[in-house]
């Protein structure tokens, strides 16, 4: 296995599917950071969903599912902000929306459903147990930063100044930069690091072809049977 290889694990079609599930949270967050403004965000999350929605249909024939969901979201409170003028929307959305993740993860879980496994299946190949073990990490990966989210929220109110590494800001400028300093980098770094942890749990390469054969079949366009051909034997 390459340096490269060991770093990056990751296959052009993996590299897709990750880029189009996280691509689109990733642009807002940065564009809310260099604007500070929530509609640039809002607009910079939707233009890279439908280039995310490109992009999977035509790597892995499929729709984004996470983006889809979290550009709803979005959508709708950051609506709500630039109704109200108040970026309390925008910022509870964050607490909102992870909690209900990770519980709806948790719910799947449950219910022998898991998530996580539906939409990357194609591209990476883990036993039931290495799946089950992914989504329960990143369901309280997800509570911990809505609660962190939500700490942060409360501590740094709207309107307020604030003296960070030597500079003023006000409260939703100190929000914004936790979210990309350092909840994107963490959210990035434990998906990289989850990732390697998983390789153990990686099917065999027999079985992801057995896999991929029986797909093959189930998907393919039935072929006509051939006419029988007549009964050479003579008869006695």
């Amino acid at each position: 296995m390459s340096w490269i290889k060991k770093i990056y694990p990751f296959n052009a079609e993996q590299t897709v599917n990750i880029a189009s599930e996280f691509g689109p949270l990733v642009a807002l967050f940065v564009v809310n950071a260099i604007t500070g403004n929530v509609e640039d965000g809002t607009w910079a999350l939707i233009i890279a969903t439908f280039l995310a929605i490109i992009a999977m249909q035509l790597v892995l024939k499929r729709l984004p599912i996470f983006p889809l969901i979290a550009s709803g979201v979005t959508v709708v409170f950051g609506i709500l902000t630039l109704v109200t003028h108040d970026p309390f929307w925008v910022q509870v959305k964050v607490t909102m929306f992870n909690a209900a993740f990770a519980i709806f993860l948790f719910v799947g879980l449950f219910m022998k459903k898991n998530f996580f496994k539906y939409i990357f299946e194609k591209t990476f190949h883990y036993t039931q147990k290495g799946w089950d073990q992914f989504t329960w990490s990143f369901a309280w990966f997800f509570v911990a930063t809505a609660i962190a989210n939500e700490v942060v929220r409360q501590v740094y109110a709207p309107g307020h100044i604030y003296h960070v590494f030597g500079f003023e800001m006000d409260g939703v400028n100190v929000w914004i930069l936790f979210k990309v300093a350092l909840i994107m980098p963490a959210s990035g770094a434990y998906a990289w690091l989850l990732t390697r942890i998983m390789q153990k749990h990686r099917l065999p390469d027999a079985e992801i072809e057995r896999k991929d054969a029986v797909a093959a079949v189930a998907t393919a366009v039935p072929v006509a049977h051939k006419k029988a051909a007549p009964d050479a034997t003579p008869a006695s």
